[in-house]
């Protein structure tokens, strides 16, 4: 499904409601709520949305447990950091305990030692068996300028992982890895949303929805669940090229 809006703020206020559904729906039915969260300026303005007055009251933020569908490969106190802004943001103002936010151990250094840990911390946590998968209850992406979302980029190794959950994923036009959930992971989850806005995605975004199938090319195309809701959010600026 895909939605638009006016502007940022009401793409936000949505997408924060959206939110806080889900994630009441999961608390009521097992108990807690698994979200992904991403990286980037759309989610940091909904992180600020969600620690707000208006939000942070309506669910039970201690059934929460938070991860990251991708990482930079930089210490968690770098301005670069994921987990840095969404700590920032959201974490700390809500008081999340730490046993309920879940980072990707960038100090060990070697990035395919960084994935394995992360891949062994979600097994444990869900309580997977041999070649099992994780469901997230929401899963929150962004998208690239060049078509990449999580950091599963163009034209990269990580685009044919599909028996991990979590990998290292080298990046050559950044020259560097990058961490990131498989495409497996992604759409073994119950929600996915996808936030963008701003004119610099409107060329992108009508590549991936409404051009040909070209997934190495415009990775953001591997979306597809296997059983569950995928949402497109946008605000005007960035839908304007599609019809």
């Amino acid at each position: 499904m895909i939605k638009t809006f006016p502007d940022v703020d009401s793409l936000n206020q949505f997408a924060a409601e959206t939110f806080i559904e889900i994630a009441a729906q999961a608390i009521k039915d097992g108990g807690k709520f698994t979200v992904a969260l991403a990286g980037g300026s759309t989610p940091k303005s909904l992180y600020q949305l969600l620690a707000s007055e208006d939000f942070r009251a309506q669910i039970d933020w201690q059934k929460v447990f938070f991860f990251f569908g991708d990482e930079r490969n930089v210490l968690p106190d770098s301005e670069e950091s994921n987990y840095r802004m969404a700590s920032e943001n959201l974490l700390k103002p809500l008081q999340v305990a730490e046993n309920q936010s879940f980072r990707w151990q960038t100090e060990l250094g070697d990035a395919e030692k960084i994935a394995a840990n992360y891949e062994q911390k979600i097994k444990t946590f869900f309580n997977l068996k041999e070649n099992e998968f994780p469901r997230f209850d929401l899963i929150l992406l962004g998208i690239g300028d060049d078509g990449h979302t999580a950091s599963l980029f163009p034209f990269t190794k990580a685009l044919h992982k599909t028996e991990k959950i979590a990998v290292a994923n080298w990046v050559e036009k950044l020259q560097t890895h990058r961490l990131t959930f498989t495409f497996t992971t992604i759409n073994n989850s119950s929600n996915v949303i996808f936030l963008a806005h701003g004119a610099t995605k409107a060329e992108v975004l009508r590549e991936v929805l409404e051009g040909s199938f070209q997934p190495e090319k415009f990775p953001s195309q591997n979306v597809e669940l296997k059983n569950g809701s995928l949402l497109w959010l946008f605000d005007e600026k960035a839908a304007q090229n599609l019809q």
